[in-house]
């Protein structure tokens, strides 16, 4: 391997690795850089591979809510009852607030820890 080739194989690594703040509306769905651009519930600090899995989460509720939503048109042809679709829609919420706890600033912590979303002490 050329010594050029292997520095940028690293650079790579640490801007993958290194951790940025990131500005997150659960309501929205959206992940931002830029805190003047829209209204934000949340700051968090994320690595690249942290961000894609809070984007993978986001996507994965916006499907079961969108899922959701025509159960309900459909109602007659759904084999999945509305406790399923809400315990599934619902699940997916808690693993995007407790990653957001994960990656939140301190105030981020002590505002989801006082949402009364997960038992006391179990966020860590």
């Amino acid at each position: 391997m050329k010594e050029g080739a292997f520095d940028m194989v690293n650079d790579h690594d640490e801007s993958f690795y290194a951790r940025k703040p990131y500005y997150v509306s659960v309501q929205a769905g959206s992940i931002l850089e830029d805190p003047e651009a829209t209204a934000f519930e949340f700051e968090v600090t994320a690595n690249e591979e942290e961000l894609n899995r809070l984007q993978e989460l986001f996507e994965e509720y916006a499907s079961m809510d969108e899922a959701q939503t025509g159960q309900y048109g459909m109602k007659m042809f759904s084999s999945a009852s509305d406790k399923q679709m809400n315990a599934g829609v619902d699940g997916i919420l808690l693993d995007v607030y407790r990653l957001l706890y994960e990656l939140g600033t301190s105030e981020t912590k002590n505002h989801i820890a006082t949402m009364g979303l997960f038992p006391e002490g179990s966020l860590k």
